[in-house]
């Protein structure tokens, strides 16, 4: 099914989207656009949306199976902008939001799907869910020049950490279960990654509802969203495994030709399974046993 807008989807799909949660793919080049479309339908998502540029071609039981909406994704604010007109759209509704060559884990996703997790999540009185994105890069960049390969990734097991978030209209304060996560290529490659974007944590499942702004630093307006718990407990985290630093870092020309390998001591074959994620620290359960 395809619309040439996302309006134009939004009012032909009112009521699948209304119907469970949605998963919108922004799709910004054409590397790996199948496998995130499949990964993120398998993961149980009601309506999976792909945001893309009208050349690109998607196989037949895709083409069939998913809302394809025309869409400019270098256009200005286009990551927001869909978030935000989707959110307005199905309020009351879960959405997820993610880029092309990546794809969603957490806890216990190979024997559960994603709307259990979101019922458990709900039932904690908790309207979004903070995800570390976790870089996935190829081990050999001469045979995977692009730093893709779905059956060769690899992600770093160690050096993320996080700082407090400092809160500007209260002269810097910490502000209340809220911190900047680090890690990943974009803290080993820092010197060709802007201030801005060197940080790996995102709020990409979240409840919908009218007047709901996302900020560029995958942030929203509404700051109890952007908080990793909630006052009396742990909660959920969950994982986005990304090529997508790794993409750019390869095809940047200010980054291209410094980097040969994006493998350290602490790369380690990434197995494709949330108990590595687990194992690591990289999400956690909270109380969803």
């Amino acid at each position: 099914m395809s619309y040439p807008s996302l309006s134009a989807m939004i009012a032909a799909e009112q009521a699948a989207l209304a119907a469970g949660p949605v998963a919108l793919i922004m799709v910004e080049d054409d590397v790996e656009i199948a496998t995130t479309l499949r990964h993120h339908q398998q993961m149980g998502f009601d309506s999976v949306v792909a945001l893309m540029p009208r050349d690109f071609d998607l196989p037949a039981d895709l083409a069939l199976t998913v809302l394809r909406v025309d869409y400019d994704m270098y256009a200005d604010r286009a990551m927001e902008r869909a978030v935000d007109t989707v959110s307005d759209a199905v309020p009351g509704q879960w959405v997820y939001y993610c880029f092309n060559a990546e794809y969603l884990f957490f806890p216990f996703c190979e024997t559960r799907n994603v709307k259990e997790m979101l019922a458990f999540h709900t039932e904690e009185r908790r309207h979004a869910m903070l995800a570390y994105v976790i870089d996935l890069y190829a081990g050999d960049l001469e045979t995977y020049p692009d730093a893709v390969s779905l059956d060769e990734a690899h992600l770093d097991r160690s050096g993320y950490y996080a700082l407090a978030r400092a809160d500007m209209n209260k002269g810097g304060e910490p502000k209340e279960r809220q911190l900047d996560f680090f890690g990943g290529l974009r803290w080993r490659f820092e010197e060709h990654v802007p201030p801005a974007r060197r940080k790996i944590d995102r709020i990409p499942l979240f409840r919908a509802k009218k007047g709901l702004r996302l900020r560029d630093d995958h942030t929203f307006e509404d700051e109890e969203y952007n908080t990793y718990a909630c006052p009396w407990h742990h909660n959920i985290t969950a994982a986005i495994c990304s090529f997508r630093a790794a993409k750019a870092l390869k095809s940047n020309p200010g980054s291209r030709y410094d980097i040969h390998t994006f493998k350290w001591h602490n790369s380690a074959p990434f197995e494709w399974h949330s108990r590595q994620l687990l194992d690591l620290g990289l999400m956690e359960p909270g109380q969803w046993f």
